[in-house]
């Protein structure tokens, strides 16, 4: 599967957040994720297993109650519903890698 970045638009998730998947298939899903600074992913769990690679900008990121700076070439993992989040310190943007797939992400 070949996925042309011109072809996929993105959509608003929140206030200063916006993703786009860039690819799915078997039990992957690959999201390409927008922060403008201040942008917020609340905390939150979900049943999936989640590598987060940050390409751009910097994050407060929430592992489970505990806070660490991220930052551009940082890579975290998160295992199943484990509670994580960020706020974008500045203009960010993070490529999110999900297995199963977000079925909730492709309604």
């Amino acid at each position: 599967m070949i996925v042309k970045n011109e072809e996929v638009k993105f959509i608003t998730v929140g206030e200063g957040v916006e993703r786009k998947i860039l690819a799915t298939g078997g039990s992957m899903m690959t999201v390409e994720v927008r922060f403008k600074k201040g942008g917020i992913g609340a905390v939150h769990t979900h049943p999936h297993e989640q590598v987060s690679y940050v390409l751009e900008g910097s994050f407060e990121f929430d592992l489970e109650g505990e806070k660490h700076i991220i930052k551009a070439g940082d890579t975290y993992y998160i295992k199943p519903n484990q509670a994580h989040g960020v706020v974008a310190l500045e203009d960010s943007v993070i490529l999110d890698i999900f297995t199963p797939q977000r079925e909730d992400f492709l309604k």
